[in-house]
């Protein structure tokens, strides 16, 4: 299992989950980025990423050990999804354990931050009346 990975396969939380679990840790977060039916009172028909996986799996790497730094956390897995996504499908899973809940949502809620400001993974909306726009 590859804790860190870009792919265009559906994402499955359940290795990362497994992967991130050990006895030393009390809990596991896993949050969940879906893509929904709407974005800033427009309706999405669906959402298509692309990324420079190259790049993005050592910038993945770097902010969980970023995080690492910050609290008192264990294992650390996120995948990100690319291609064309329909609403309801998982576009990104972070998963973090931690001895103890605060850690470990505070490290999900830092790393899934710092995706969506500098990591390069780039999104399209595809909006239901057929217009198609990049965003943040």
């Amino acid at each position: 299992m590859q804790p860190f990975l870009i792919t265009a396969e559906p994402l499955d939380p359940a290795p990362l989950v497994a992967y991130v679990t050990t006895p030393e840790d009390g809990a596991v977060v896993t949050f969940a980025g879906v893509a929904r039916n709407h974005f800033g009172g427009r309706p999405t028909a669906s959402l298509y990423y692309e990324a420079y996986a190259e790049m993005a799996v050592p910038v993945l790497t770097q902010f969980a050990d970023e995080a690492r730094t910050r609290w008192r956390v264990g294992r650390i897995a996120v995948h990100h999804r690319v291609g064309k996504l329909t609403i309801g499908e998982t576009a990104v899973l972070v998963v973090v354990a931690a001895p103890h809940r605060h850690e470990a949502f505070e490290a999900a809620e830092y790393i899934m931050d710092r995706i969506k400001a500098l990591a390069p993974i780039w999104k399209q909306e595809h909006w239901a009346d057929g217009d198609v726009e990049w965003r943040d």
